[in-house]
């Protein structure tokens, strides 16, 4: 009798049953949606702070990389330090711009403590980099320039001084050239092999195609020195000259050798100094210097 009751609990109408049925399918649906869709809300990031995420954690890949290299420091001219040099180095940002803001004016820097002045680096970094610090010859010669024996101060001074004898720059020898306040032993030697090389300076401008020798230098070069007489020169012959015979003239590299060949061919032969000009590559500032070591 209480079975029957009981049962009688369990039984419903049609519209009962697919009130169930309904619910029951609603239940599974939900179900299965949540499994499917993940509803945990994700922060917004901005595509700017991104990527500026990205390549801040790039560069500090690469700055490890940097510190973890063995930097092999070469003897170098603290003058002409570059941005990439002086972060190798180990400057500040601010101490290489002191730096090439100094140099902008034209100006140099001539020592170590002149260096550390300017810069403004620690002493540390300063102990560390100095060893290889490279000034020009003049500069480890101003200290001869100074010395007693040249100084107004010194009666000695007026009577050592004489008459300034104006040299031929052709006959001037190894210690003719060290004479000249600027000029070391390894620019002298530069000065005697591009002579060489020539034939013999038929014009002191051509002081300005030896590498290294600043305009100061110059200067008193044109005030010691002076072209006396032409050298007799072995003349290249421009018009049937090879590309290889006419590289080994200091003035032609390669390309300009080319260019000669080429206009050749297609103009005829070369007749003077203005046909130079009309030549790819050339100098037009040295093209009646170098007509002189020519055959037309």
């Amino acid at each position: 009798m209480i079975f029957k009751k009981s049962m009688d609990c369990f039984q419903f109408t049609k519209e009962q049953q697919r009130g169930i049925l309904g619910l029951f399918f609603i239940i599974i649906v939900i179900q299965f949606v949540s499994f499917l869709v993940d509803f945990k809300t994700t922060p917004k990031v901005d595509l700017v702070e991104q990527k500026w995420l990205a390549m801040h954690s790039e560069i500090n890949v690469l700055e490890n990389q940097l510190k973890q290299q063995t930097i092999k420091l070469y003897p170098f001219n603290p003058n002409f330090i570059t941005d990439y040099k002086g972060y190798q180095l180990g400057m500040s940002v601010e101490e290489i711009d002191k730096l090439q803001a100094f140099r902008k004016e034209n100006k140099y820097v001539n020592s170590v403590k002149e260096f550390q002045l300017i810069t403004g680096v620690s002493d540390s970094l300063l102990a560390v980099i100095a060893p290889y610090f490279k000034f020009p010859d003049w500069v480890k010669n101003k200290s001869l320039a100074k010395s007693a024996a040249f100084s107004k101060t010194n009666p000695a001074y007026f009577s050592k001084k004489e008459k300034l004898i104006v040299k031929d720059i052709n006959q001037a020898t190894h210690e003719d050239l060290i004479k000249i306040y600027g000029i070391g032993d390894v620019i002298s030697k530069r000065i005697l092999k591009f002579k060489e090389s020539l034939g013999g300076f038929v014009s002191m401008d051509q002081m300005k195609d030896v590498w290294g020798l600043s305009p100061e230098v110059i200067e008193q070069l044109n005030t010691n020195f002076k072209v006396g007489t032409l050298p007799s020169l072995k003349k290249i012959d421009i018009n049937n000259a090879s590309v290889k015979e006419l590289t080994q003239f200091p003035y032609f590299k390669y390309s300009l050798a080319r260019e000669i060949v080429i206009y050749r061919s297609s103009y005829g032969d070369i007749k003077n100094a203005t046909d130079l000009t009309k030549i790819k590559g050339m100098s037009i500032e040295n093209a009646t210097i170098i007509a002189l070591y020519l055959d037309f």
